[in-house]
């Protein structure tokens, strides 16, 4: 923990462009962690930066960044005068075409360079931004292994490396990659690390990249937003939908994410809201990129009402003014539901978080309670009598390979609509019967026997050996002719 008289973007020596972008921005106040790593980052100084989610860590390693790269500013055309000086790597694809638009809104005063490349996406416009050279470089770990093996990007002069989101980026499915990454770099190098949430575990890994890190932790670490108003609703699986449009509606909720565990469960709860008459998109992993970025530009903008999705959308997603986030389904991952419920409450506005847990959620609640270290009181939920009952129907996926009939004790989490009504099953035709030859039915009958072949009829009427033949001689075997003898 490190101690800052800093407290306002004014009183920070930052460079005269940025502190014109910043102005741009209405940026006045610095949340804690921003007044805490953005002077030791002007250092140059490693950090490992734990703060919750929504207090502005993308501002806090992305200005001393910046500032620092000024040195390099130049306004030459050759690309090889704008070698990649900084690598942002971060987990998601939203997350970094997000990121990379905060850094271009705070270098639009200078002549810095920068883009994004992450998966999902034609690489030639990625490459082409590549070729042309950019000191800070946005990414995910995927898209840029693919751009490193084909040429089109060159790390050897990058001075500053960080890793948002660090948490899930040194998880174990990221970390072959990321160490393949940091292979690439200088061993000379400045490493920052910021995230929501730190484990043990994730401390140690971190330390093995970090020289002499500074840690700056804002907040009791894995600890919630005190501005998020939590929720737990115990409530039967076939009823989670009834009670979303009932909380909906009683506390006048204009939009709202709701977040599901598979990607199956989202899609088709996002069709059945939107036939309740909710505006709704999804975002999933099975979109494409394009319609994951439009769904998201849609909500931003304010033509949709729920944003239904899995966790891809859990991490680090800056949309202000969200009022409320909904756990249809309890998350897997107790980590999950502190970066879920961070999607509302955000730069210390107010939010709702609500989950709804049916019986078979009871372990995942204690994991997140124990994670929080806040007891959480399961509350019964009384639905509106006046309120027609949404009740789900057929063969429903609980996002465990498990398929069960919705209605039945131990429902699926993700219990959805009814599927669409299937004509009667109609029943195969026999074949016809092909016609009988009486022939095969009449029983066996044996012919007269055979007369015996003329050879062996022959052989019986040669006269019997002389005796001055050897017994142990013996005869030729008579066989059948082919042909008969000249």
């Amino acid at each position: 923990m490190t101690d800052s008289a800093v407290d306002s973007f004014s009183q920070l020596q930052l460079a005269e462009p940025l502190a014109r972008a910043v102005a741009d921005m209405g940026y006045q106040s610095m949340t804690p962690i921003q007044a805490q790593a953005i002077p030791v980052v002007m250092t140059g100084r490693d950090v490992m930066g734990a703060a919750q989610t929504g207090t502005g860590k993308t501002a806090a390693f992305s200005l001393p960044l910046l500032h620092r790269l000024l040195k390099h500013e130049n306004a030459s055309t050759s690309p090889a005068r704008h070698p990649v000086r900084a690598l942002v790597l971060l987990p998601t694809r939203e997350l970094a075409d997000q990121v990379a638009q905060a850094i271009k809104s705070y270098a639009k005063h200078t002549q810095l360079r920068s883009t994004v490349v992450f998966g999902g996406m034609d690489m030639k416009p990625q490459t082409l931004e590549l070729k042309k050279g950019v000191e800070v470089l946005v990414a995910t770990p995927g898209r840029l292994l693919d751009h490193i093996e084909a040429k089109n990007a060159v790390l050897n002069q990058v001075e500053y490396v960080v890793l948002d989101e660090a948490d899930r980026m040194l998880d174990i499915g990221f970390l072959p990659d990321l160490q393949r990454i940091l292979s690439y770099l200088p061993k000379q190098r400045t490493t920052l690390l910021f995230s929501a949430t730190f484990s043990p575990e994730i401390k140690r890994l971190a330390g093995s990249y970090l020289q002499d890190p500074i840690t700056i932790e804002v907040a009791r670490s894995n600890a919630t937003a005190s501005t998020v108003e939590q929720h737990f609703y115990s409530v039967a699986a076939d009823d989670k939908r009834h009670a979303l449009h009932q909380i909906l509606r009683q506390r006048a909720l204009k939009q709202a994410f709701v977040f599901v565990n598979s990607k199956l469960g989202c899609a088709r709860l996002a069709r059945s809201l939107e036939r309740d008459g909710l505006k709704t998109a999804a975002l999933h992993g099975d979109k494409s990129q394009d319609e994951r970025l439009k769904a998201l530009d849609a909500f931003k903008k304010g033509e949709v009402d729920l944003l239904v999705c899995t966790d891809v959308a859990a991490r680090g997603l800056d949309i202000k003014d969200v009022p409320a986030v909904f756990n249809f389904d309890v998350p897997f991952n107790a980590e999950d539901y502190v970066h879920r419920i961070g999607r509302t409450g955000r730069a210390g506005a107010q939010g709702l978080a609500v989950s709804f847990a049916s019986s078979s959620d009871n372990r995942l609640v204690a994991d997140i309670e124990k994670l929080i270290k806040t007891k959480i009181e399961l509350e019964p939920i009384e639905f509106e009598e006046d309120q027609p009952r949404i009740r789900q129907q057929g063969r429903i996926n609980d996002g465990r390979r498990a398929w069960r009939q919705a209605g039945e004790v131990g429902d699926p989490r993700d219990g959805l609509d009814s599927p669409r009504a299937m004509p009667p099953r109609r029943e195969p035709r026999a074949p016809a019967a092909a016609p009988r030859d009486p022939f095969f039915d009449q029983p066996y009958e044996s012919g007269e026997r055979e007369a015996a072949p003329a050879w062996e009829s022959d052989a019986k009427q040669q006269p019997a050996r002389g005796r001055g033949i050897s017994a142990n001689i013996k005869p030729k075997k008579k066989v059948a002719a082919l042909f008969a003898a000249p």
